[in-house]
């Protein structure tokens, strides 16, 4: 791969190549990306979806759109670290093609604050209970009606390949999506295959999956844009990630890591005096003890432990980009950067306390049981009747579902997957208390 390839300005339906040279400096195409999702409906539904603490009514705690905001700058600041050091390397991108290190910035920036923009309400248990749907529940009445592949996207239902429909998906008026670069789409896209076969490998790129088979056209169009390297076997649609894409994952890992960390502390679920410990293991180094000493509230040492150790963690996933470069651009580096990081034992101790102490919580666990009731009956209820109304057998109540959808969710689509589909795209887009209410209204407890 090279990088005048992989930072492509392009956009759906362009008819000319855009140069990075003739860019407008005061509104740069890269800055157009971050604006357009930040002014989606889709990114501002995020405001009440899951992060960690489901709606919780604390100051403390993340959603997903302050998650998504604070993984933006985190990304922003790896991005032009990065670009700084890759144009020193590689000099001719700045000299002849007019990049700068804040294009790099901008990239990661803009595919950071869209990483969870697919995610459906309730946190990963969002995304658990639409695959169980299929998998085991009700849904699995559709597997005989859908290939191999159309299955194991419900029954894998992913929230990375849904935010690729998001930004890419055309509908009437908005023709390729949000329209982003390909650059960033490229950054975007963590694992860039389908979702059969499952895991072929252990390299990172093979985890999960990153487009339903809706959207296969879209995506190799992206990938053979940028020069993403082919992989897997011949009839497989796999491809090594976008450089950039191992930025974003580590600015979401820095993220979640540390900041899910200090919602447990500051809400009593992890000990002060405990929690502390691990934080100052991992930044030794760099702590102030006079100036940690002088806060006197849990709230500020937290606060100031956490911004040491995002720093360190930033300076430390530079330093791993920068080394593998080359392995990078092959295709041929197979681990997420913090993987290989000096820090590795301290951040699985974190990891290891907030599993057991937030993400094991009763509070948190409750929530996700109720999440999963909530998607279930929903799916069950609008699957059934987009069914009907697919093969012609509509029932005065599926009649009257049908009108619950809005407009822009398309019901009448070509096979019975891309129905389907519609309807997981539609409940992945409802805010924790929208599907809530919209369960409510089934239920008839609005009245």
């Amino acid at each position: 791969m090279n990088w005048e390839q992989l930072l492509s300005l392009k956009r759906f339906g362009d008819t000319h190549k855009r140069l990075r040279k003739e860019q407008d400096e005061t509104r740069l195409g890269f800055e157009v990306d971050y604006d357009r999702i930040i002014f989606s409906s889709e990114f501002r539904s995020l405001q009440d979806k899951t992060q960690v603490i489901p709606l919780s009514e604390t100051d403390f705690v993340h959603t997903r759109l302050t998650h998504s905001l604070e993984v933006s700058v985190v990304g922003r600041s790896l991005g032009r670290k990065v670009g700084q050091k890759l144009l020193e390397k590689h000099p001719h991108l700045k000299d002849t093609l007019g990049y700068r290190a804040n294009d790099f910035g901008t990239i990661v920036a803009a595919a950071s604050l869209a990483h969870d923009i697919g995610n459906p309400p309730f946190g990963h248990s969002g995304e658990k209970s639409i695959g169980e749907f299929f998998k085991t529940g009700d849904g699995k009445r559709f597997q005989n009606e859908l290939t191999d592949k159309q299955y194991q996207d419900l029954c894998d239902f992913e929230g990375n390949a849904n935010g690729f429909k998001i930004l890419t998906e055309s509908r009437q008026g908005r023709e390729g999506g949000l329209r982003l670069s390909y650059a960033t789409l490229g950054a975007f896209m963590k694992y860039p295959k389908e979702s059969l076969p499952k895991k072929p490998t252990s390299h990172i790129a093979d985890k999960k999956y990153g487009f339903f088979q809706s959207e296969t056209k879209a995506f190799k169009d992206v990938a053979n844009e940028l020069g993403l390297i082919k992989r897997g076997a011949e009839n497989d649609i796999s491809f090594c990630r976008h450089p950039l894409a191992y930025l974003v994952e580590a600015a979401d890992d820095i993220c979640y890591t540390i900041i899910d960390f200090e919602d447990g502390i500051n809400l009593g679920l992890i000990q002060e005096e405990y929690a502390l410990e691990y934080l100052i293991n991992l930044v030794r180094d760099t702590i102030n003890t006079k100036k940690y000493n002088s806060l006197s509230t849990t709230q500020d040492r937290v606060s100031y432990l956490r911004a040491l150790a995002i720093n360190t963690l930033i300076n430390e996933a530079v330093v791993l980009f920068m080394s593998n470069e080359e392995d990078i651009l092959k295709g041929t580096y197979s681990k997420a950067l913090l993987d290989q990081s000096k820090y590795e034992a301290q951040i699985t101790d974190i990891i290891k306390l907030s599993i057991e102490n937030i993400y094991q919580s009763s509070e948190v666990i409750d929530k996700e049981i109720a999440g999963f009731k909530v998607i279930n009956e929903l799916l069950n209820v609008f699957t059934r009747a987009v069914a009907n109304n697919f093969s012609g057998h509509l029932s005065s109540f599926d009649k009257l579902i049908l009108k619950v959808f809005p407009k822009n969710i398309n019901l009448k689509q070509d096979t019975l997957y891309e129905n389907l589909l519609s309807v997981c795209f539609y409940i992945s887009k409802l805010s924790d208390r929208n599907a809530i209410l919209t369960f409510n209204k089934l239920k008839g407890n609005h009245l």
